[in-house]
């Protein structure tokens, strides 16, 4: 036998290019299968003809990201290119197709204002075998083929050749169906976020450049006029604690006409539920900073720079401020403000055992010690009044059944996981509502806190930040783009405690009030209704968004 019979057969070497679209393919079409699954439940795209939108359509996402890729395609740099590349698809494949969700610039922002705990409940084995399958796997493929070596030049050229062929593909399959491209385009705006992985990195960059635009330095002072100026010096300071959120619809609330009983306590107690109550946002990242800015929302969207908030206003006219929170922090609103977390303890008295496990606490923990709280604030200011905001975790999916403790769950079976979409969907509904129903009783103790407060007028605000879908149209979570949002992730309740002795001291009518339940309301009238309830005066202020206005009675 001769010698050469024993050599090894020569290794096969790669082009770069080629692998790039390799790995465009690969994830234009598996790694955007719920993209793929979404156009397919579209009534337009129904029969022949729309499966072959949907191919072609195909055929251009893989063309634009094989166009990207190629303009990567050298040696040293295309691997890890690849490798981020697949694993984030994989990872944006598993949350919009689990939760229906798209990789819009709001998405983003949530995404890199998500704390541990929340990683921790979003982890789940459907999500690590979509890493593995979709992700992982193929990078590893890629990342041991061996690459043929070119020249600089004859690289360049072949990289320039991938990149306009794959945009002149593009182009053309786009002007062959243009009428129905554009249609579709125009009628379901989402489905240009849930192009993978390619709108993650678009969002990612738009985030990224709004948050280079803003200037250096501290917010715009807004309100720099405001002062407490009390209708009767001599009466009590008073107390208002605002609670805000979190992912509360105000279609769970039986309040608001729910069948389910999920506000037992609140039902008992002299409390106004306005059902007609839009939000600012569909997460909390959007809604938050919205609902504390005087601008109301269309301004506020528009305005773009930095600026102070209602908190800022309060402090400044006088008002001892505290910002409790029991989430994952207040998007820079308490920044300025006094300003704690539930696992901080306010004494010597330490949390009750079983309040809070794994560094996350129920939501009663932001009432322990609350008498200690209220009294470190500033003496001085407290004789002027005192706002308190609760940020509590509420409803925060997907673990709804984390937000309820084990002997306050009356609605069974329900959800014990965060995988939501492997529940069945009235399972989760239990275990949201449960959520509701532990939310109702936070504000019901709440209140029998501030019933006690004997050296202050007391009143109370609950709104939410955002809605949630529980499957409705297999959606669920939050944070669709706002315009599209379903309304059961746009719809919020606000309740108002109003007791008899403070709407007369505030000059309330009451009856007045609950003839307003049904009005069409928005996160816009909150802060100005804080700062007519606080008595604070300032040129930011406007009447016509304060809920108490149109009920004050006459000097």
């Amino acid at each position: 036998m001769k010698r050469s019979e024993f050599q090894a057969a020569p290794v096969k070497h790669w082009s770069a290019l080629t692998l790039s679209w390799l790995a465009a393919l690969w994830m234009g079409l598996l790694a955007n299968w719920p993209l793929w699954q979404r156009m397919l439940t579209l009534p337009e795209l129904a029969g022949a003809k729309g499966w072959g939108f949907i191919a072609l359509f195909a055929g251009m996402v893989i063309a634009l990201h094989g166009a990207l890729l190629s303009l990567l395609a050298w040696p040293r740099l295309f691997k890890p290119v690849l490798l981020l590349c697949l694993l984030s698809a994989a990872a944006a494949a598993h949350f919009m197709g689990a939760y229906g969700t798209v990789m819009d610039p709001t998405m983003m922002v949530n995404v890199l204002q998500t704390d541990a705990k929340e990683t921790r409940d979003l982890l789940s084995l459907r999500l690590l075998a979509s890493l593995l399958l979709l992700g992982l796997l193929p990078a590893l493929w890629l990342w041991r083929r061996p690459v043929a070596p070119q020249s600089w030049a004859k690289r360049l050229g072949l990289n320039l050749a991938g990149f306009v062929g794959g945009l002149a593909l593009m182009v053309g399959l786009a002007m062959s169906s243009y009428a129905d491209l554009a249609s579709t385009m125009r009628n379901y705006p989402a489905l240009r976020y849930m192009i993978n992985p390619l709108a993650s990195f678009w969002s990612l960059g738009v985030v990224a450049v709004e948050s280079h635009k803003a200037p250096a330095g501290p917010p715009a002072v807004v309100a720099a006029d405001a002062h407490w100026q009390p209708a009767d010096p001599k009466a009590r300071p008073r107390l208002l604690v605002l609670m805000v959120g979190e992912t509360a619809r105000s279609a769970n609330f039986s309040l608001n006409g729910y069948a389910r009983p999920t506000n037992p306590r609140l039902a008992g107690l002299d409390v106004l539920s306005f059902r007609q109550v839009s939000a600012c946002g569909t997460s909390t990242a959007a809604s938050l900073p919205c609902m504390f800015s005087h601008l109301g929302r269309s301004a506020y969207l528009d305005h773009g720079a930095d600026q102070e908030n209602l908190l800022d206003a309060l402090q400044r006219a006088g008002l001892a401020v505290l910002w409790l929170d029991n989430q994952s922090g207040c998007k820079g609103l308490c920044d300025r403000v006094p300003h704690a977390h539930a696992t901080q303890a306010a004494g010597a008295t330490p949390l009750p055992p079983g309040l809070c496990e794994g560094g996350e606490c129920l939501d009663m923990a932001l009432l322990h010690d609350l008498d200690t709280r209220l009294q470190s604030l500033d003496a001085q200011r407290r004789q002027r009044g005192v706002v308190l905001v609760m940020h509590p975790m509420g409803s925060h999916g997907p673990a709804y059944f984390k937000r309820s403790p084990e002997g306050q769950k009356p609605f069974q079976p329900e959800c014990r996981s965060n995988a939501l979409q492997q529940c069945p969907r009235e399972q989760v509904v239990n275990a949201y509502d449960n959520s509701i129903v532990y939310a109702d009783s936070v504000l019901a103790e709440t209140i029998g806190w501030l019933e006690r407060q004997k050296g202050f007028d007391v009143s109370l605000l609950y709104m939410s930040d955002h809605g949630e879908s529980l499957g409705e149209n297999n959606l669920y979570l939050h944070g669709v783009p706002y315009a599209v949002a379903p309304k059961e992730q746009t719809q919020v309740p606000w309740i108002v405690w109003l007791p008899e002795t403070s709407a007369q001291r505030y000059g309330v009518d009451s009856a007045c009030l609950r003839r307003q339940l049904d009005k069409p309301l928005s996160h816009d009238w909150l802060s100005h209704t804080v700062l007519g309830l606080a008595e604070v005066r300032s040129a930011i202020y406007r009447p016509e968004w304060d809920l108490m206005h149109a009920c004050r009675k006459a000097p």
